[in-house]
């Protein structure tokens, strides 16, 4: 991709945390964004407002990542409005920690629907639909590296997305299309922050020898790389952004 003019960026779980930051960088980088929300539509509708007040162009799309049919129509979508989509972020995801002896199936069953088969569900459309040379960016976690107790079904389940990364980028062999993930370390974040005490979190920032948490333009950084045309010859590989915890 020689320019990200014209192109199209599709970028799941967009209208807060690490996605809302990732669409607008992209928007910024010149990508017309398409942002998926699950919910609450109103978030979305505020952040396409804002990248359209800077310059940018944006559509918002609702979408569970977890249901194949209503990723299908997502995709539809953004090809009738653009003619096409050239990068799709699986930024979407849930994170709910326990100990494997007190997962219960819900915990288990909700974590696979979204982390894993929702990843699945875009990846497959992607496969069928992206526009050759273009980029596919999927979001593991630095916990299926450091292994830390209480996110085993989390950390199993994007340890899964790593797998399917590798093995599709593969698949995509003569289209020019690169496929990656990132693997943030703790992110401040609501998805890092929610259910944590301040204690916690102050231990967890100075965990990586940089001594603080991430940040969403942090990690919009790092996709925004693999998005773009500096990122072209990275290919099948997992990109641990934590500020070297691990």
């Amino acid at each position: 991709m020689a320019s990200n003019e014209n192109k199209v960026a599709l970028v799941t779980g967009a209208s807060r945390g690490i996605g809302a930051a990732v669409a607008e960088r992209l928007a910024k980088d010149g990508f017309t964004v398409v942002i998926n929300y699950s919910g609450n539509a109103a978030p979305a509708e505020e952040l396409a407002k804002k990248i359209e007040q800077a310059g940018g162009k944006a559509l918002t799309a609702k979408a569970d990542v977890s249901d194949a049919e209503a990723v299908r129509r997502m995709f539809d979508a953004a090809e009738t409005a653009f003619g096409g989509v050239d990068v799709l972020v699986n930024n979407a995801g849930i994170m709910m920690l326990s100990s494997l002896a007190e997962a219960d199936d819900a915990n288990f069953d909700r974590q696979i629907s979204v982390n894993l088969k929702g990843t699945f569900n875009t990846l497959r459309e992607a496969a069928k639909r992206l526009r050759d040379g273009g980029r596919v960016v999927n979001f593991s976690t630095s916990v299926v590296g450091l292994k830390l107790e209480t996110y085993g079904v989390y950390a199993a389940t994007k340890a899964a997305v790593e797998t399917l990364t590798a093995i599709m980028a593969k698949e995509m062999r003569g289209r020019g299309i690169t496929v990656n993930a990132i693997a943030p370390g703790p992110v401040a974040t609501d998805l890092f922050l929610n259910g944590k005490s301040d204690e916690l979190v102050a231990r967890m920032a100075k965990m990586n020898p940089l001594e603080r948490l991430g940040t969403p333009e942090d990690i919009a950084s790092a996709v925004a790389f693999l998005a773009g045309p500096d990122g072209g010859w990275i290919n099948g590989q997992t990109l641990r952004a934590n500020g070297g915890v691990i």
